[in-house]
Order: C-alpha cells, then sequence, then structure tokens
C-alpha cells in the first residue's frame, strides 16, 4: 500500500487530495501509475493526459518520470511551478 497525494490542478481534476492505492508489479515507475491512473477514467484521465505537465515525488524526495517506484510509501503529483 502507498499514500499517494494530489496537488494543485490533479486535485481538481480528481475530486480528491490524497488517497491509499496497492502498488501493482506493472507499476514500475511513476510514468507506470500515472498511465494506471489515467484508466480510471474521469478525472483521473483528465489529470494524467498530459505528462509535460506532470512531476512527482517518491517518499518527499522529487523524482523524474521514469524513477522506480520501488517500496514506496508516499507518492505525490503535482504540476510545474514556475515563480519569479
Amino acid at each position: 500500500m502507498a499514500k499517494v497525494l494530489y496537488f494543485a490542478r490533479f486535485r481538481e481534476a480528481i475530486g480528491i487530495g490524497e488517497e491509499e492505492i496497492d502498488l501493482l508489479p506493472s507499476d514500475t515507475s511513476l510514468a507506470a501509475l500515472c498511465e494506471r491512473l489515467c484508466e480510471r477514467g474521469g478525472g483521473y484521465a483528465v489529470a494524467f493526459d498530459d505528462m509535460t505537465k506532470v512531476r512527482g515525488a517518491i517518499d518527499l524526495e522529487m523524482a523524474a518520470l521514469d524513477s522506480p517506484l520501488g517500496s514506496a510509501q508516499e507518492i505525490a503529483f503535482f504540476p510545474p511551478v514556475t515563480g519569479g
């Protein structure tokens, strides 16, 4: 089980801020998990429709989309952040 956190546009599209999910053997990376979540349809499909707008973290560490999930306890998704 891993806690998945959704921030900003992800929370708005999906309608929840967090959930517990079972990681499957096919969830080999952040990108693979995004694909599985997108297959749920609805708000998930909207949230993960453009992978260029997806950033993630694994166990509080920023991670590239091809980063392996391993035994992650917490996964977070958020949009790119800009500042000035």
